[in-house]
């Protein structure tokens, strides 16, 4: 989904603001969240006005005697926007300020220079273009790449004739933007969408297994049970407050699984007492040690909270899942305007960089949740020396009611 619109800053400049979006549905079809980056394209547009004002002014000004190439060569040198004009030899004629900034050249060292000389690694594809706008033809493109040594260039671009004062065509108009940094946005965007996808999907098989593994199979065991009392009535005395017991233990486990997907305890415990109760009921789940301790005097906004208990439930599954101990400290601190976690271990620790670097969600998970309430992620972790994973989030504290 695409979008451009026209705003007004405070200092009364004229900006566009085109709006690319992905909504991620859920399995029944409803909107779940929706990801999207903005882009400013101020220039771009300016460029299109600008060109549009060219091609008036050629067509207004076709019965006066000066010459039509040098009225084009004023535009081309004034127009907000890469924009470069050849001859029929492909040799530059003239060329705007912003296409020397683009490309790192100076237009006294690019005038009459041939454009395959100044850049010898263009694509033959592109070659074969302006073969064709020589011909007559406008071609156009809204991206394209060229792949060169330094990495690779993302551009938009237009080629188009341009026409001498006889009506012949005397070369081609290059207009060209670099979207380079708005289609690494875009990939970071995709990728980060189908990152929250595998990660749904990942969460999604998780509970299937606990669903299926053990709850399925604990009831299976259960109903057992249940047609042994009634094919022995003798037993049911005997048999009852065992049957009672695994149904209870049953009972809790569904419960906290349920804890897991939604944070219902932080509504009506608060975040603190909530976040508490959580890590109690994991670690008797684990068989694990949770060392939780904490010192917030004031009452932590919802949003705040969620943030933080989602980053506290992804640190402790990292811990049982990749650090080799079963214990952990957990500390939730205010002090100075903002409200600390800290999440440590004693365990294997990792190699932070290579985890950047990797494919994993759960590093990406933890910042975009943070980024919601303007928070910050730091992490130390050594090899065999544990992690340490701590958080801060700015708040305004309110007196507890």
């Amino acid at each position: 989904m695409t979008e451009e619109w026209r705003v007004v800053w405070p200092d009364g400049s004229v900006h566009w603001i085109a709006g690319r979006w992905q909504v991620l549905m859920s399995e029944s079809g409803e909107p779940l969240r929706m990801l999207g980056v903005n882009v400013d394209v101020t220039e771009r547009k300016r460029a299109e006005e600008a060109l549009l004002e060219v091609n008036r002014t050629l067509e207004a000004q076709a019965t006066v005697l000066q010459s039509r190439e040098e009225l084009l060569k004023i535009f081309v040198r004034n127009v907000p926007a890469g924009v470069a004009m050849l001859d029929r030899g492909m040799r530059y004629l003239q060329v705007s300020d912003r296409f020397c900034a683009d490309y790192s050249v100076d237009s006294s060292e690019v005038l009459g220079r041939s454009h395959y000389e100044l850049f010898p690694d263009i694509p033959e594809r592109w070659k074969e273009i302006h073969r064709r706008a020589l011909a007559g033809e406008t071609l156009r493109a809204e991206e394209d790449h060229w792949d060169r040594e330094s990495g690779t260039i993302w551009a938009r671009w237009e080629v188009r004739p341009w026409q001498s004062a006889d009506g012949s065509i005397g070369g081609i108009l290059i207009f060209a933007e670099d979207i380079t940094r708005r289609k690494h946005m875009e990939e970071a965007l995709s990728s980060l969408s189908r990152k929250l996808i595998e990660s749904q999907e990942q969460e999604r098989a998780r509970i299937g297994r606990e669903l299926h593994d053990d709850i399925s199979q604990r009831l299976a065991m259960l109903a057992i049970g249940l047609e042994q009392l009634q094919n022995n009535p003798l037993e049911v005395q005997s048999q009852v407050e065992t049957l009672r017991e695994e149904t209870a233990a049953i009972s809790r486990d569904v419960q906290a699984l349920s804890h897991e997907l939604h944070a219902s305890k932080l509504e009506y415990l608060g975040v603190v007492s909530g976040m508490k109760s959580w890590c109690k009921e994991f670690s008797e789940r684990q068989k694990m040690e949770i060392d939780f301790r904490s010192d917030v005097s004031s009452p932590l906004p919802f949003d705040i909270g969620l943030s933080l208990f989602r980053v506290l439930q992804e640190a402790l599954h990292n811990v049982i899942k990749h650090s080799g101990v079963k214990r952990a400290e957990v500390q939730v601190v205010e002090k100075s305007g903002e409200v600390h976690l800290l999440v440590k271990d004693s365990g294997s620790g990792f190699d932070i960089e290579a985890a950047k670097r990797g494919s994993g969600l759960g590093l990406t998970s933890m910042k975009e949740r943070l980024q919601l309430v303007n928070g910050q992620l730091s992490m130390e972790s050594k090899t065999m020396s544990g992690t340490t994973i701590h958080v801060r989030v700015p708040f305004k504290s309110e007196p507890a009611v």
